[in-house]
């Protein structure tokens, strides 16, 4: 199984900085006109348009429940052919929010890359981290939508690129670190990094290898420590030290990222920051297990935990069966073509 390079929930940068530091900066006129122009260059619409087909009607995340696909690209693993170098890299990170705006709660799932599911895209089932690869953005969302069962409202996707380049910016993440480690760097350097357990200042490099690393713990544990990471970065970007870093930020973003959320809807989650504990989110995973299909390895994701997880994700949004479209209640395709094409 070849190794997985700088997987992170990348997308949690764009997140932060676009939404909780543009929320926070709309008391100050420089720093929101930097976000808004951020926001504006880096505005890409779905070929389906503003509204999911799992939708009656449009959404505003100011007045509805709504959900949000973070994506994680690498510019690594693209095909040679591709002009862009977005179409048809690989998703090496998923993550999908969800947002209730009664309370302001957040729920937010990691799904792991190697999930076997269906992808209508190419009308079979394959690895999800494949869709991006076989049909963009717009092939993620769908398949995203086909195996949870719920709309993707919007979506964010950020490449590797920027990661490192932010948490410098930010003067680094205070984390306890929970083992002695020793990792890569992103250059694929053995060795390069080596962590103590214990509290301290992690510098971008020293955060992508705490989060990359899979040698000490699970999966799962892994999917949980990156998003305690993510926390942690959300906590400290409400810090005046990295307000007053926002221009070096938004610049490492500024290429690096492309979103169908406006910047006006970007400023509608700020109610999700400003409250008293701040922001803070359930944190949930699919549970199952590897396997091998054709001599090629996937994550089996277990069908109580997928059920459970939609139920779960559909309860949160408000939604309920009769919203949505019975004929796309599974994921898995009845009679699907298990040829690897990656």
């Amino acid at each position: 199984m070849k190794n997985n390079k700088l997987k992170i929930f990348l997308w949690s940068t764009a997140f932060i900085f676009l939404t909780a530091v543009g929320a926070v900066g709309g008391y100050a006129a420089y720093v929101t006109d930097q976000v808004e122009k951020t926001a504006t260059d880096s505005h890409v619409e779905l070929d389906r348009g503003e509204k999911s087909e799992k939708r009656v009607e449009v959404v505003n995340p100011g007045e509805d429940h709504t959900s949000v696909l973070f994506v994680g690209i690498d510019d690594s693993i693209k095909r040679s052919s591709d002009t862009d170098g977005e179409r048809n890299a690989l998703s090496d990170a998923l993550v999908l929010a969800t947002f209730n705006d009664d309370d302001k709660s957040v729920k937010m799932l990691s799904i792991p890359r190697d999930s076997y599911t269906y992808i209508p895209e190419v009308g079979y089932e394959d690895k999800i981290t494949h869709a991006h690869a076989f049909g963009g953005i717009d092939a993620t969302v769908e398949t995203v939508e086909e195996m949870l069962n719920i709309p993707v409202d919007y979506y964010v996707r950020l490449n590797f690129t920027s990661f490192t380049e932010v948490v410098d910016a930010m003067g680094g993440i205070e984390y306890d670190v929970p083992f002695d480690i020793s990792e890569k760097n992103s250059r694929d350097m053995h060795g390069a990094i080596e962590l103590e357990e214990g509290y301290q200042t992690l510098n971008g490099e020293e955060a992508l290898a705490l989060a990359r690393t899979r040698k000490y713990d699970s999966d799962l544990a892994r999917g949980q420590r990156q998003m305690d990471l993510i926390q942690e970065m959300i906590k400290q970007s409400m810090t005046p030290s990295t307000m007053n870093q926002v221009g070096d930020i938004l610049q490492s973003i500024n290429n690096n990222l492309s979103t169908n959320l406006s910047f006006s809807q970007m400023l509608a989650y700020k109610e999700y920051f400003f409250q008293k504990q701040g922001l803070t989110f359930d944190k949930m995973q699919l549970d199952g297990e590897g396997t091998y299909i054709n001599d090629i390895w996937y994550y089996a994701v277990e069908d109580d935990s997928l059920t459970d997880t939609r139920d779960e994700l559909r309860a949160h949004l408000e939604i309920g069966e009769q919203n949505l479209d019975d004929d796309n209640m599974n994921s898995f395709a009845e009679d699907g073509d298990d040829e690897d094409s990656m």
